[in-house]
């Protein structure tokens, strides 16, 4: 039987650059032959991707803090079940572009939530998962939404205030206080390539890579 694969996840607010990260981080891995996979949430199975879908298209009717939360943990527990723990099981690294620490930051911090009902919810949903190493890409919201603006039409969450996503960086940033030893904070507003060499140099302390 194999050993359990690693579990790396990708958190920032939008326009952060971590799923640029993740997936030059994937190109490195297949040249040192390393077995993973690249999956996101919400997504990454196709119920799940329905789900993606449902959540980020801009809609007239109001989605309620509550609804949201349920449909994100709706698509976490099919992603983590169908495809996240048959893939570490069987070995497999594993490099997922957000998971629960963005419930937190999006649907506790800046929708006001509570933080103890997310908690519960997301420990349900995703089986008690928990990463062995968080890269969080941090940067001014300002410049996340003017990159993330330059990507074509903005989603239903890039469209929420400045000030919502202000207070979803402040959330990523209170996460990062509580667990220094799971996470680690990158400065995102610095060039692509010196993001990476930071991102390289974290995975090849903690796995080898």
């Amino acid at each position: 039987m194999s050993a359990r694969g690693v579990f790396v996840t990708f958190e920032g607010i939008e326009g952060s650059g971590k799923t640029t990260q993740a997936r030059r981080l994937s190109a490195r891995l297949l040249t040192k032959s390393v077995s993973h996979i690249v999956t996101r949430e919400p997504g990454g199975t196709p119920l799940a991707d329905q789900l993606r879908s449902i959540l980020l298209a801009p809609r007239e009717e109001t989605v309620f803090p509550e609804t949201e939360l349920l449909l994100y943990q709706a698509a976490r527990a099919q992603h983590v079940r169908g495809l996240l723990l048959p893939a570490l099981e069987d070995g497999k690294a594993v490099l997922c572009d957000r998971f629960y620490d963005a419930t937190f930051a999006y649907q506790a911090h800046a929708r006001g939530l509570e933080a103890e009902t997310v908690g519960m919810l997301n420990r349900f949903a995703s089986g008690d998962l928990v990463p062995d190493l968080t890269l969080l890409f941090d940067l001014p919201p300002e410049l996340g939404i003017s990159r993330a603006s330059r990507r074509g039409a903005a989603d239903r969450i890039e469209r929420e205030s400045l000030d919502f996503h202000r207070a979803v960086r402040n959330g990523y940033l209170a996460i990062y206080k509580n667990d220094t030893s799971r996470i680690v904070l990158i400065d995102a507003s610095a060039p692509e390539e010196e993001v990476f060499r930071k991102l390289q140099e974290t995975v090849t302390e903690r796995f080898g890579w």
